[in-house]
């Protein structure tokens, strides 16, 4: 009787202590999920100022998560929540994202908005992963940056980074450089626009295709007016819709060079395919169609731009500061004579209109 009640209060001290860490971990799940949306709300209040309303919440959110590491440390046990909201809510933000997107505009804007984007994407793709293979950065890095640059800022640089296999420092890294190239970018053509000598249209498609983030873009091009806004708008969205074939593009070729991983791929599940780029197709299809009221689509929306800044502050929270001095300054040089050599191309672009 003696050994039977002893294994009892054995069973029965391993049952609590189970219970306690799986309480444990669900409350350190809350704080940790709770802390990417403070922060979250935090940018979204940040972003309506008038300045940091050209870096977008997305941007704020990152820095902010990053800022509270290194000044705050992230809350004991929290890691689950924060590692939530950079991957799930991540993929959960880029699918409702499509609901930006009217596919029947985009293919009514004409071949040559079409083909402006096509061209901005392969060159600066290109451009900019070549400048990193002759400086000696890692490829990953190289292009994050350059994905950013060339599709839609941070939300493309994250999408395309588990596809392949990018560290959380170049993730956070190439969002950086990108937040401060745009940031630079839009103010530049604010303050060149009487400059130029460019009608509202041509403007507008000059400020679509060349800066980072939709945030760097709206701002940009109020100068311009209403024809310069929308137009801008258009043409940005049409590198946003093209996310989809170049995330697919750069998976299969960084799965192709990781011979390790190639030998290994013997079903389909294993190819390198962004599932969720298909949710955001899905919802483009959605919004195209019409098949949501305004106001849910709107509220949809809105609600992406949120999940989306959960995912950087997760992110944020996730970055050393000590993780960017081993990687150095050359990532950012990449991306200033990248977005230099965007600028050059406009005049051939302008000329395609």
């Amino acid at each position: 009787m003696a050994l039977q009640q002893v294994q009892q209060e054995k069973h029965v001290t391993a049952a609590n202590s189970t219970t306690v860490e799986g309480l444990s971990h669900s409350k350190g799940f809350v704080r940790g999920l709770l802390l990417t949306l403070v922060l979250a709300i935090i940018a979204g209040q940040l972003a309506k100022l008038p300045f940091l309303s050209i870096m977008g919440i997305m941007i704020l959110s990152i820095l902010l998560g990053m800022s509270w590491k290194s000044v705050m440390s992230v809350p004991t046990g929290a890691a689950p929540g924060i590692t939530f909201s950079s991957k799930i809510l991540l993929r959960a933000g880029i699918i409702l994202m499509g609901l930006r997107l009217n596919l029947e505009q985009i293919v009514n804007a004409g071949l040559s908005v079409f083909l402006i984007d096509v061209i901005v994407i392969a060159f600066t793709l290109v451009v900019m992963m070549s400048l990193g293979k002759a400086l000696s950065i890692d490829k990953h890095l190289s292009a994050l940056i350059a994905v950013g640059t060339a599709v839609c800022g941070a939300a493309a640089i994250v999408a395309v980074a588990p596809l392949i296999k990018g560290k959380k420092e170049y993730t956070a890294l190439a969002v950086a450089c990108i937040a401060i190239l745009g940031t630079v970018g839009a103010i530049l053509y604010i303050l060149l626009y009487p400059l130029l000598g460019l009608n509202s249209y041509s403007y507008g498609v000059l400020v679509g295709a060349t800066l980072h983030e939709l945030a760097h873009v709206i701002a940009a091009a109020i100068p311009g007016g209403e024809v310069s806004s929308e137009t801008a708008l258009l043409v940005k969205l049409g590198r946003v819709a093209l996310l989809i074939p170049v995330a697919l593009i750069l998976g299969f070729i960084f799965s192709r060079n990781d011979g390790t991983k190639t030998a290994e791929k013997k079903s389909f599940k294993d190819l390198p395919v962004p599932w969720f780029i298909f949710g955001f197709l899905a919802m483009s299809v959605v919004n195209t169609l019409q098949l949501l009221s305004a106001s849910v689509t709107n509220a949809l929306i809105f609600i992406s731009i949120y999940l989306l800044s959960m995912a950087m502050a997760g992110l944020g929270l996730s970055i050393n500061f000590g993780d960017f001095k081993k990687v150095g300054i050359k990532p950012v040089i990449v991306g200033i004579l990248g977005f230099m050599a965007l600028s050059l191309l406009s005049p051939f672009l302008l000329y395609l209109l």
